[in-house]
Order: C-alpha cells, then sequence, then structure tokens
C-alpha cells in the first residue's frame, strides 16, 4: 500500500526508508519523528519511575534505620539520665556534708542548701526546654497558612499573631527594636 504522503523520487523506487535515503535531501517523516518523540518520551517516563522507585526504597530504608537509631537513642538517654541522676544525688550528699562538717551548718540548713541548688538547676532546665518546645509549634508554616487563608482565625487575631511572631523572631536574633519587620 503506497503512503501519499510521500511524493518524490523516493517513492517512485520502492519507497526506501532507511537512514541514508532521508539524509539525501529530507528529514525524517512525521510519523517517525513522532515514534521518536513517543519512545524518548517512554524512556523518559521510565527513568523517572525508576528513580522514583530508588528514593522510595531509599526512604524506606533510611526510615528503618532512623527507626533503629532512635530506639537505640532513647536507651543510651535512659542510661544517661540513670547515671546523671545518682551522680547529682551523690554530689549534693558530698555538698551536705562538706556544709555539715566543714563550715558546721545543720543538717536541716545543708540539706536546703542542696535542695535549693537543685531547684534551680531544676528551673534553668525547664525554662529551656519550655524555650524549644515553642520550636515546635511550627509558627512559620502556621503564618504562610493563615496568610492562605486557611487558619482558624480571624482577622484581628491574625494581626495579633503575627506581631507576636515578628516580636519573637526579632527577639531571637537579637533585633529587638519594637517594631515588626
Amino acid at each position: 500500500m503506497s503512503d501519499p504522503s510521500r511524493s518524490g523520487p523516493d517513492s517512485a523506487s520502492g519507497g526506501d526508508d532507511s537512514p541514508d535515503s532521508a539524509g539525501q535531501g529530507r528529514g525524517p517523516s512525521i510519523e517517525d519523528s513522532y515514534r521518536e518523540i513517543r519512545d524518548a518520551g517512554r524512556e523518559g517516563l521510565s527513568a523517572a519511575i525508576d528513580t522514583g522507585r530508588a528514593l522510595r526504597g531509599l526512604l524506606i530504608a533510611d526510615f528503618a534505620l532512623a527507626r533503629s537509631a532512635l530506639g537505640r537513642a532513647l536507651l543510651w538517654v535512659s542510661v544517661a539520665i540513670v547515671f546523671g541522676a545518682s551522680s547529682w544525688l551523690l554530689l549534693m550528699a558530698a555538698l551536705i556534708a562538706l556544709l555539715q562538717g566543714v563550715l558546721g551548718w545543720s543538717w536541716l540548713a545543708s540539706m536546703l542548701a542542696a535542695s535549693g541548688l537543685s531547684l534551680v538547676v531544676t528551673a534553668v532546665g525547664v525554662w529551656q526546654a519550655l524555650h524549644y518546645f515553642e520550636f515546635t509549634r511550627l509558627h512559620a508554616t502556621r503564618r504562610q497558612l493563615r496568610r492562605l487563608g486557611m487558619g482558624d482565625l480571624d482577622d484581628e487575631e491574625l494581626q495579633a499573631h503575627l506581631a507576636a511572631d515578628a516580636g519573637h523572631a526579632a527577639r531571637y536574633h537579637g533585633k529587638d527594636d519594637g517594631k515588626a519587620p
């Protein structure tokens, strides 16, 4: 069956479709170009799918490693807490013995001084923990969602929160000038 889109000297000689005949004054036909583009697209899609599968496998392996590491890290944090607490107790006992024996304080005064020191360290620890837990509230993400209208606050509350966030950011970065950026 003859191709009506092919006319010229090559169509009379039997329609030679070799690359040599295409390079002699004529480019490839639209069908050939379409096939090449389609094949290249399929190869690109196949490569993208293979890359996605490889990344998925990497992500699964990475999560498995992180899960295992998290368990081990929690174990060692527990060990550190136990030994840290016991060493703190021994240190406080030594402080009490020093205050009572060397300085002549009463047992009650020595234990109150050790307890006071422990409470100060505890208060600093709680203050720092609350400071860092504040970073887990995702302020930047919430602010962007509010600006997109996806938040649960009205305009007045939004402006108040934005001003507070700007103040927190300025104080955190040491630029507390009283103005929101």
